[in-house]
């Protein structure tokens, strides 16, 4: 069922993986009568740094900034407190305890969100690199550490979302990625292994879905966006 009172535009983030500036903005033009929240990730901060940003929300919309900070823990602190007082509602950290106490620390307005695995790792990749522990263990713990050293929330897949919410409660943020049309469709060429649809991922707990190609790579985003939208009313009712 949903989680909180959030719009319905703002359940669903669009993930701008563009190269360019002008792109990205492109991309909100078409989507933003039916989406006021986006994603800049490293590509394109890297190539606009905050001329996107800002742009977005100027017009009114907000912003998830992810760029995973991972460093040592001063050179975290000094990034986010860049980040402060930029009008961004979301940024991303890596789960390392002293990475999310300098973020915590260094924190303004801005709600911090810590990423557990990424939707690309599949079990098979736990293995490979001598782990034993299922994903979904590890996820809750990451999520659970997370959140006791003063996270607002996490980036998790929908696969692990109900546990998420269920043990840790409706304190937590989850914003989900590896968000499919169908949950068992992929391409030859996508790199997502633990994906979901955006219904079933709000319907176990996520507060938003981040999605990327299949609206950005459509012919009619705003198509794909209704029918997604549709799915979450439909499913997490």
């Amino acid at each position: 069922m949903l989680t909180t009172e959030i719009p319905l535009q703002d359940r669903i983030i669009v993930a701008l993986d563009v190269e360019k500036a002008e792109q990205a903005k492109e991309l909100v033009r078409r989507c933003e009568s039916h989406v006021g929240f986006y994603k800049v990730g490293l590509q394109l901060f890297m190539a606009s740094w905050f001329e996107v940003v800002d742009w977005i929300i100027e017009r009114g919309h907000k912003v998830m900034l992810d760029l995973k900070f991972f460093d040592i823990p001063e050179t975290v602190k000094l990034a986010v407190e860049q980040v402060n007082n930029r009008g961004v509602t979301f940024a991303t950290i890596h789960g390392n305890d002293p990475i999310i106490r300098a973020a915590v620390a260094a924190r303004g307005d801005m709600k911090l969100l810590a990423v557990t695995v990424l939707t690309s790792f599949g079990e098979e990749d736990l293995r490979a690199m001598g782990m034993t522990q299922s994903i979904e263990d590890l996820v809750y713990f990451r999520a659970k550490r997370a959140l006791d050293l003063g996270c607002d929330g996490v980036v998790s897949s929908g696969l692990e979302a109900g546990r998420l919410r269920q043990d840790l409660g409706e304190k937590l943020l989850i914003v989900t990625p590896g968000i499919r049309p169908g949950a068992n469709v992929t391409d030859g060429e996508d790199d997502q292994k633990r994906i979901v649809t955006a219904g079933r991922a709000i319907a176990a707990g996520a507060n938003h879905v981040v999605v990327g190609r299949p609206i950005t790579k459509a012919d009619d985003p705003i198509r794909v966006i209704e029918a997604m939208q549709q799915d979450i009313l439909q499913l997490a009712r």
